[in-house]
């Protein structure tokens, strides 16, 4: 994989956090970059410790797996981005929204697990490359998650959810598209 790869997985895998992030700002009042660096460092963490975990999780069952490891990085990385896709159109919920002003470290908890359940998947694929530096790959997500975290912390409080749609739908077609390449690779047409 190169490095590239890994930085649309990063980003593509980054666009739910950008989502709450964009939440999580568009909830203060005035910008706080303190809680900003906590969101970002919560995200980023958690979406490059789930592709580690994925990554072990993978290699464990290689042996049962590696005949098939293609169509199971289609399927999961297609069902990720048609997931995102999808919930990109869907409508806001009246509570999606927090309009306190300090930072639940609970909360904050369960929603970094919860938009880094997919990395899990995206770790599962790592292991079907001989070639992987899985600490590369995971620290590269792990940054570009952060950074996106921050930003849209910053962006939610200046432009509001305008973008937060467009971005979650972007980085679901981001996942298919690799995971389709993944497959095409699998089958020798790439």
């Amino acid at each position: 994989m190169t490095f590239i790869e890994i930085v649309l997985f990063g980003i593509g895998l980054a666009m739910d956090a950008f989502a709450v992030s964009v939440c999580k700002g568009l909830c203060m009042k005035k910008i706080n970059y303190s809680h900003a660096l906590v969101i970002a460092l919560f995200f980023g963490g958690f979406q490059a410790l789930m592709p580690y975990i994925g990554y072990w999780l993978g290699k464990s069952f290689e042996i049962y797996i590696v005949q098939v490891d293609h169509w199971v990085a289609f399927l999961l990385l297609g069902y990720i981005g048609i997931k995102m896709i999808r919930e990109a159109f869907e409508p806001e919920t009246a509570d999606s929204c927090d309009v306190r002003q300090r930072l639940n470290i609970k909360e904050l908890f369960v929603l970094a697990v919860a938009t880094s359940i997919d990395a899990l998947a995206v770790g599962i694929t790592f292991s079907f490359y001989k070639d992987t530096n899985i600490y590369k790959n995971i620290a590269t997500i792990g940054i570009v998650t952060f950074l996106i975290a921050f930003f849209g912390v910053v962006i939610g409080n200046k432009f509001g959810s305008k973008y937060k749609n467009k971005a979650e739908c972007a980085g679901g077609i981001i996942l298919v598209l690799l995971g389709a390449k993944i497959l095409l690779e699998g089958v020798g047409l790439l």
